[in-house]
């Protein structure tokens, strides 16, 4: 038996995550008709969840708790939790749906072709530049909710050069998933 299938799924890393879904709705409710303070308000609770991503993943290696339903759990928790900000940014005017619908799109897409690529025993391992997708897709996330001017700077403006490095980052890490499933699976046949 591995590493990852000894522990129990019910662990301290995997209740993390599982609090990070269910800031989802919270996020919601104050995303709804958000003014100046609800927006500082759920920026401060999206930040604080996305942290979480962090803790969560330090405490199941430092702990040696590392489950196959934290690995599941985990990345579904931050795919939730940005596709949840997205979407409910949209009517307010803060994100274009077209980059929310490539953005989730793709999250989809690469969440659909490693599930397929375990199937046939294909390990596709996250690499730096999703990495790097997720910290500027925080960050967007993070401006875009405050989307106020505060201390001088205007949030929304801030936001939208972010999302749009997000969305490079987001695309590019899309087409190198795609590149590495293509040749494991040429290694494979």
């Amino acid at each position: 038996m591995s590493t990852i299938q000894k522990h129990k799924a019910w662990n301290l890393p995997n209740a993390i995550s599982l609090l990070r879904i269910l800031t989802a709705p919270v996020l919601i409710l104050f995303l709804l008709s958000p003014d100046k303070e609800t927006s500082f308000i759920a920026a401060i609770i999206f930040a604080i969840a996305a942290l979480t991503d962090w803790l969560d993943g330090y405490l199941a290696r430092r702990m040696d708790v590392e489950t196959t339903f934290g690995k599941f759990l985990d990345p579904l928790a931050d795919k939730l939790l940005i596709a949840t900000c997205l979407v409910m940014l949209i009517p307010l005017g803060r994100v274009p749906a077209w980059m929310a619908a490539v953005i989730i799109g793709r999250e989809i897409a690469v969440t659909g072709l490693r599930g397929m690529a375990s199937l046939e025993g294909v390990v596709i391992a996250a690499g730096s530049l999703g990495k790097y997708k997720t910290a500027f897709q925080i960050a967007s996330v993070i401006a875009l909710i405050m989307h106020y001017r505060l201390l001088g700077i205007d949030f929304h403006a801030l936001g939208i050069v972010i999302l749009w490095v997000a969305l490079v980052f987001t695309l590019w890490s899309g087409i190198d998933y795609f590149v590495k499933f293509l040749r494991k699976a040429a290694i494979n046949e």
